[in-house]
């Protein structure tokens, strides 16, 4: 049974649009605001789209160190839920730890999620921006030694352009996490990450829903070989948009057009499988092609 978390204000949003609806997920540690630009521009192409505030996040500290990986996805389940009720046809996006969550509604609620769009999917923490030291968390066993590390954000914080940067330092420094997200992400929620990841990793080969992975080459958190691990193990259709001109917070970065713009047309994909066949599912040979684009 999920244990109910004590959150701060919800951070939430909805963009009321047409029956085909769109989940977006925030990363760990962050907040809604970081899918507030592809948000309005799905919203513009017709969609309902929500955001929910994943639970624990953009309140305390203490908050997100006790609290638990199913507790996360129990609020992005719920937020599925408030979606399908309005929607005929849904897709899931996630944004690193968002990412996964999402891949996690994706094999767990087949029937609900018609596709899944990745932004820089978090597996592992082998940017070229993450400390050597933090790469030997993961020989961590126990949450009660989890707690005693801390992960602080640092330079650039995911983000290559300048401008954006800029912003979202000083929203850093302003110590508001509603806006910036946490200052440091506690090592009892870096620990419930590499549980969701290993829970993910099991069922990578049950989601036969099309997925669209998205991921900057430079990345400096989760390195592009997240998102190969992902292209080879999953089951169903992938398509893959190789960004060269972004680091890992691709949602605010400078090809935040490029990733709107792709996610669109990949919903608008979905719809039109829809209405040929009635079902999104694609099924697709083990060991066949995968398509892999990049981003001018």
């Amino acid at each position: 049974m999920t244990r109910q978390v004590t959150m701060s204000e919800d951070r939430s949003f909805i963009f009321d649009g047409g029956r085909t609806g769109a989940l977006l997920l925030h990363g760990l540690g962050g907040t809604p605001v970081e899918m507030r630009f592809v948000a309005q521009a799905l919203a513009r192409a017709g969609m309902t789209v929500l955001c929910p505030q994943l639970a624990a996040h953009t309140g305390s500290f203490d908050e997100l160190q006790e609290s638990r990986w199913q507790d996360w996805y129990a609020s992005a389940e719920a937020a599925l839920d408030q979606l399908r009720r309005r929607c005929d046809t849904v897709i899931v996006a996630g944004l690193s730890m968002g990412a996964v969550l999402a891949l996690m509604l994706t094999a767990e609620r087949k029937k609900d999620v018609d596709g899944a769009v990745l932004y820089a999917p978090t597996l592992t923490l082998d940017g070229w921006g993450v400390p050597w030291y933090a790469r030997l968390f993961k020989l961590v066993q126990q949450k009660s030694l989890a707690k005693w590390f801390n992960f602080a954000e640092r330079a650039p914080y995911g983000v290559k352009d300048l401008r954006v940067r800029a912003r979202v330092t000083a929203a850093i420094e302003s110590g508001d996490s509603s806006t910036a997200g946490m200052l440091k992400v506690p090592g009892g929620a870096m620990f419930e990450l590499g549980g969701l990841v290993s829970a993910v990793r099991e069922r990578a080969r049950e989601i036969q829903q099309p997925v669209l992975l998205v991921h900057p080459r430079h990345d400096d958190r989760a390195s592009i070989h997240n998102s190969f691990w992902l292209q080879r193990n999953l089951a169903g259709t992938v398509d893959m948009v190789v960004l060269d001109d972004s680091y890992h917070v691709v949602t605010v970065d400078r090809q935040r057009h490029v990733v709107a713009d792709r996610t669109i047309a990949f919903v608008k994909t979905i719809e039109g499988a829809k209405d040929k066949r009635g079902s999104t599912v694609v099924e697709m040979p083990m060991g066949a092609s995968r398509k892999v684009l990049s981003a001018a």
